[in-house]
This record gives structure tokens, sequence and C-alpha cells, in this order.
């Protein structure tokens, strides 16, 4: 993020509240392989970005809390009793679920002003959501000397989205986007939310983030249904998830459950092996092993799991003829959003360019192309920042 985009929000909340905020950048985040097996328990392999949000956060002088969204050019007022979901709510939902679930926690707040902005594409997957959420969370322990521990405050996060923008997540996005770590992806056990930083060597290629501009919404997208229907697979196999399951066991089951859950409890079980040979593929040092695994899970993603768009196969398909890319697969929740691509980094020019011009073709709209350097969690700018 810019410095002069840290500077417009600080000087936004200095002049509508006269007074110094807390500053608190928290960023968004990329999963190179290990897609929707984080609410099962399963291996994921996320990494935080170089494209955050960062949030103004200060005390009110007033019985209300005041939040302004820069870039959206919209604000909300609220009290802090009897906090209640808003019904398209959007942005404001993760704000207010994150107080609400600080204040079940038994903790004390006082009316505050918070004014955010950032560089994270809104619907492309790059958890955006996690990102506010932790920003909120994070200053307002800052604020208030609440002293919870960084895994307490990605709990309230996982919890406002659950209860308040009504996605039932698991816990990567708030994990990789907290917890991230420079130059570092985190192989992450979700069961045990032990992470091991892994530094991967992309020799002479590069990852490239390839946005359809489909905007995803995951509440209807269906992420829901998702999870219930590995979840009650799991529960007929007597398991506590689908993380403790291997092939043989679903196939016992395979005669009493529809096919399209057999699908997608397969896909997880399969994704989970896959992050694990993708741990070795980075200690090997195979970046093109990696590729084909990227391409496998896009795969699973398509047709098991069904969580893609055209779009997002558009691109997968003409990146897997191209010669330059070892690998590319849907990222995020799905039904929108962007691509990973491991590309040859002389020939990133050319790619995009032609991946443009041929999504531009066949769709009739622009597909965005982002550029991603691994980056540092969430953590505290200054408590004002020189302007």
């Amino acid at each position: 993020m810019s410095k002069s985009l840290i500077k417009n929000i600080v000087n936004h909340y200095k002049s509508r509240f006269k007074d110094n905020p807390v500053l608190v950048k928290s960023p968004g985040r990329i999963n190179l392989i290990g897609e929707h097996t984080d609410y099962n328990e399963g291996y994921v392999l996320p990494a935080a970005i170089d494209k955050s949000i960062v949030a103004a956060i200060g005390k009110s002088g007033n019985n209300v809390c005041l939040i302004f969204a820069l870039d959206n050019n919209e604000s909300y007022e609220f009290k802090l009793k009897n906090i209640q979901p808003v019904e398209n709510g959007g942005w404001r939902n993760y704000v207010i679920g994150v107080v609400a679930e600080i204040q079940k926690k038994g903790l004390k707040l006082e009316p505050f002003n918070v004014v955010f902005g950032g560089d994270i594409p809104q619907g492309a997957g790059l958890s955006s959501s996690a990102a506010l959420e932790n920003s909120i969370v994070f200053g307002l322990n800052e604020l208030f000397d609440l002293n919870m521990t960084k895994f307490e405050m990605i709990h309230v996060s996982q919890k406002a989205e659950h209860n308040y923008a009504g996605v039932k997540c698991g816990i990567m996005d708030q994990y990789a986007t907290m917890f991230g770590i420079k130059n570092s992806a985190l192989f992450l056990d979700c069961k045990t939310l032990e992470a091991t930083p892994i530094n991967i060597d992309f020799k002479d290629y590069q990852l490239v983030l390839i946005n359809t501009n489909v905007k995803h919404i995951l509440v209807d997208a269906a992420y829901n249904e998702r999870r219930e229907a590995c979840e009650k697979v799991a529960r007929l196999l007597n398991l506590n998830s689908l993380r403790e399951a291997n092939e043989s066991d679903l196939i016992s089951i395979k005669d009493i459950i529809p096919e399209s859950d057999y699908q997608k409890a397969l896909y997880v079980i399969q994704e989970n092996v896959r992050v694990l040979k993708a741990i070795k593929c980075m200690e090997d040092k195979n970046i093109n092993a990696l590729g084909n695994l990227l391409f496998e899970t896009h795969h699973g993603l398509q047709h098991q799991f069904r969580v893609s768009c055209k779009e997002l196969d558009f691109l997968v398909d003409e990146a897997k003829l191209n010669s330059v890319v070892l690998g590319a697969r849907m990222v995020g929740g799905g039904f929108g959003g962007c691509t990973i691509n491991i590309v040859k980094t002389d020939d990133v020019k050319a790619f995009t360019k032609y991946i443009s011009n041929a999504y531009k073709h066949k769709f009739g709209a622009d597909c965005s192309v982002y550029f991603v350097e691994l980056s540092q969690g969430t953590h505290l700018l200054a408590n004002s920042f020189n302007c």
C-alpha cells in the first residue's frame, strides 16, 4: 500500500475527528493450495500479501461509534448496546460483528471512531473481509488495552463472519492476515492451529493474480451449503471432520450419500494430500511439480466441489495451454474472484497482455492483473502517522 493512501486515511480521520488515531495495517491473503480444507480441519498454505486495509481508530467524544469507509464514501453510526446484524449491511456487519464478539467475551468497550480504506480488490477472493475484521479487533485491542492475544483476536474475527456476515468460514483467512510473515507462506494445520513458515523459491518464475472482476458473494454462492455437506459426510463416518477421513472410508458410505456430496468430500480428502505434496515440492525446489498440483486443485474445485465459474475456468484453461505458465487455479471461496498463476518472469508481460486480450474477446469485459509480494501480518503502524 502506498504512503499516499495511508496519508489520505489519516488526514481524513484527523480532519473529521480532530485527534491522532491508532493506525493498524492488515493485509489480504492468497492461498497457494488447500482450498475449502480449513473448515474441515485440514491443511492450507496461505500467505499475507502487500495489499491491505488500513484503519485509523480513536475514542469517540460522544455515545455513538462512527465508521467511515473511505473507498466507498459511506458511513455508519451505531451504539454499543444491543448490536444486531444489518440486513444487506456489507462491510458494516464485519465491523459491528467484531464489536459484538468482543463484548461477548466480557470485555469493555467505549464509543470509538474509525476511518478505513485499502487497496485489496473487493470480491476478488483475497480476504478483504478478514483484513477489515482483523484491523478492527487489533485496533480496539490496542485502543482499550483489552489484552487479547492474536489467537483470541482471530477467533473474534471468525465469529464476526459467522454470526454477523452469515458466512461459516474456516480460520485460514483470519489466521493468514494476522500471522503472515514477509517472504513466506504458512503451512497451517487448521486442526491444531500450528503453522510452519515456508520460504518459497520460485526460481525464474513469479506469482501473478488475474481477477475475473466477477465478484463472489460467499453467502449467495452456497459456501455454507458446501460446509454443511462436508460436515454431514464426516458425521456419517463417525469422525470429527473430513481431516480424519481417507478415500477408503468415503467409499464405504458411497451408496448412502448423494453423488454430489461424495464428490465434495472426495475433493477435500484429495486436496489435503495435495497440500502435503506441495510442501514436499517446495522442499525439493520442484516448482514444476508444484504447478501441476495447482492445475489438479482447480480441476477438483471445478468438477468435484463445483465452486468455479466460466470466467475462472477460461483463465485456467488458457494458462494450461501456455508454456510459460507452470500452474494456475482459482483462489478463494469461488464463483468469481481471482486465479493464481506461476508464470515465467521473463514472459510475464507478454502472457498478461495475451490473457487480457483473450478474456476481453471472450467475455466483452476486462480482467485485472495484480503482482503481489508476500507480506507481514496485521500490525500497528504508529499511534499517529507523520503526515
